[in-house]
């Protein structure tokens, strides 16, 4: 039980973690591998990418966060108990189609040039609020609307106090872009 729990930690960390985590997949994504990247923000993958919910085939049920999570990510019961009792391989196109992933890229090479430059995007962002919608989407995924609502209200309001939205319109004025400090 511990050991479960402890592998069950380490991937809800990334869940957790305050950066956006992008996930870029090639070639197989099998198991723990899907349990990883469904605790993920932004799911890439090259055309080769395949993905299967392998613990069935091993006398297993996934037990890491991929029954937990891999239905609010897909959103379709059907496809998710599908892929989880049979244990077949997704490929890229299908995982495009389902929302698994957001993009898919020709090889390993496009996808990496394009989850660096995402990721070079996002850091170029006032890391307050990143962070803030980073932690409002995972709060307002597992909670409702009025909750969620409340949460980035109070999240805001502290926000407030940080120095990212002055030099966000400093910036947009004299057409520069902003350099917001670290958190």
């Amino acid at each position: 039980r511990e050991t479960i729990e402890n592998y069950q930690e380490s991937f809800t960390s990334i869940e957790r973690c305050p950066k956006p985590v992008i996930c870029a997949v090639h070639g197989a994504c099998v198991g723990a591998g899907v349990d990883m990247i469904t605790a993920g923000d932004i799911r890439l993958c090259s055309q080769n990418a395949f993905f299967t919910v392998k613990e069935v085939d091993v006398g297993l049920a996934a037990d890491v966060g991929t029954l937990q999570r891999l239905p609010k990510v897909v959103r379709s019961e059907s496809l998710v108990r599908e892929l989880c009792f049979t244990a077949r391989k997704m490929f890229a196109a299908e995982a495009k189609e389902c929302g698994l992933v957001s993009r898919v890229f020709p090889d390993k090479k496009a996808m990496m040039a394009n989850a660096l430059g995402m990721a070079k995007l996002i850091a170029s962002k006032s890391p307050v609020a990143v962070q803030g919608t980073k932690m409002a989407l995972v709060h307002a995924r597992d909670h409702s609307v009025k909750e969620g609502l409340d949460f980035i209200k109070n999240w805001n309001m502290s926000m407030l106090l940080s120095e990212d939205i002055a030099k966000s319109f400093a910036g947009k004025l004299a057409k520069k872009t902003p350099i917001f400090s670290k958190l």
